[in-house]
């Protein structure tokens, strides 16, 4: 009910946590893939978008727990795929859900456990996919505290493709047979992406010297804001851009940054952007890619809170400088392996970020290079995953 009251729920769809169906199940093979959150649904696109090609498969089921991930997927152009929210993992409801969609292959993505849920297909023997596991040193432990119903949990997975090489020993330890690492599937991109950039937007920020922040979290963007003002001093037209992890904030953000005496515009198409704006605060979904493509300073949120930061690749994608705070286990390997490229950079504190922004912001940073590398790399993990789902 809170969910509900603070909108991020659908309130017609709400249902169908609880084992009730919007949408038609219709004949022929269905195979499922759960994600919890737009990350997780994300790393998933590009392969659903290669089954969808697969005349074998008559319809791609895809479950998730959050609004936004549902409103990702229903903009895409898929013809086979359907969206439908995760059930609640009871006995019951789990069944009732089963019952409906009969499924012939299930895929858990990243660190979706659902005990109920898997030993149900277990039971019903629908073959299961952990893939792109991820399992933390922290999620290690508690699961190692019931070590018989870890193992109970685990081994009724036919096979697990683990998001890199730490997971793939934990699974194992954690009772998981036939466990591969063919690399992190989040490196992959969408085959067919196309990118709208607002033309009105692309000639303000060409005029600007700009960085961006993005999926940030309470308090991070008072970081930016403060971060901002500093710079600021040196660059008289810089313009900040906001891209909050959740815009239901925007409003709490805007009160926030005013009081740092901030000039804020809220996105708007049609609404006409002021010279003296100091942030622009992005209020709605699906801009991040069209941002990533004109500003090549990019702040990662997620990061200086105990959150685990968020996936740098599609930033890096587009050729830009990534920064981050010190909370980045849910993606550690892969920012190690950007540090190395010198594509992403570690902030230790606001001064350190200022600085490190000041010596990218005179220069051009976007890199054809790293994009074309990163692209090869995520065709190459892309296909090997491919095949062995296949």
């Amino acid at each position: 009910m809170i969910r509900l009251i603070k909108r991020k729920e659908n309130i017609k769809r709400f249902i169908e946590k609880f084992g009730f169906f919007t949408k038609k199940r219709i004949s022929g093979k269905l195979i499922w893939f759960h994600g919890a959150s737009v990350g997780e649904i994300q790393s998933i696109i590009p392969l659903i978008e290669r089954l969808e090609k697969d005349r074998k498969i008559n319809q791609i089921l895809i479950t998730s727990n959050t609004l936004s991930s549902s409103i990702i997927i229903n903009k895409l152009n898929l013809r086979k795929t359907i969206h439908q929210f995760f059930p609640i993992d009871c006995n019951f409801i789990s069944s009732k859900f089963l019952d409906y969609w009969k499924p012939s292959k299930v895929f858990f993505v990243d660190s979706e456990i659902w005990p109920n849920t898997i030993n149900n297909l277990f039971e019903k023997n629908i073959p299961i996919i952990l893939l792109n596991g991820r399992i933390t040193k922290k999620t290690f432990n508690r699961w190692m505290k019931f070590s018989n119903f870890s193992k109970f949990v685990f081994s009724k997975f036919n096979y697990c493709l683990s998001a890199n090489e730490e997971s793939k020993k934990l699974l194992k330890k954690l009772g998981a047979n036939n466990v591969k690492f063919f690399g992190n599937l989040k490196f992959s991109q969408s085959e067919n992406q196309s990118v709208k950039v607002d033309k009105n937007l692309k000639k303000f920020l060409l005029k600007r010297n700009s960085w961006c922040a993005s999926s940030t979290h309470y308090n991070e963007e008072k970081f930016c804001g403060l971060a901002h003002l500093k710079l600021k001093k040196k660059y008289k037209n810089l313009l900040t851009i906001i891209i909050p992890r959740h815009v239901d904030r925007v409003h709490q953000i805007k009160t926030d940054l005013n009081k740092l005496n901030l000039n804020v515009h809220l996105d708007h198409p049609k609404e006409k952007i002021k010279p003296n704006t100091d942030i622009y605060l992005v209020n709605s979904y699906g801009k991040t890619k069209s941002i990533f493509k004109i500003c090549k300073n990019v702040f990662l949120g997620g990061s200086l809170i105990n959150h685990g930061g968020q996936n740098p690749l599609e930033a890096a994608r587009y050729g830009c400088c990534v920064f981050h705070g010190p909370h980045v286990s849910n993606f550690k390997e892969i920012y190690e392996h950007l540090q190395k490229k010198e594509i992403s950079f570690k902030v230790k504190n606001q001064n350190h970020l200022t600085n490190l922004l000041q010596k990218k912001l005179d220069k051009k940073n976007f890199s054809k290079k790293s994009m074309k590398n990163l692209s090869l790399e995520g065709i190459k993990i892309l296909n090997k995953i491919f095949n062995e789902i296949c």
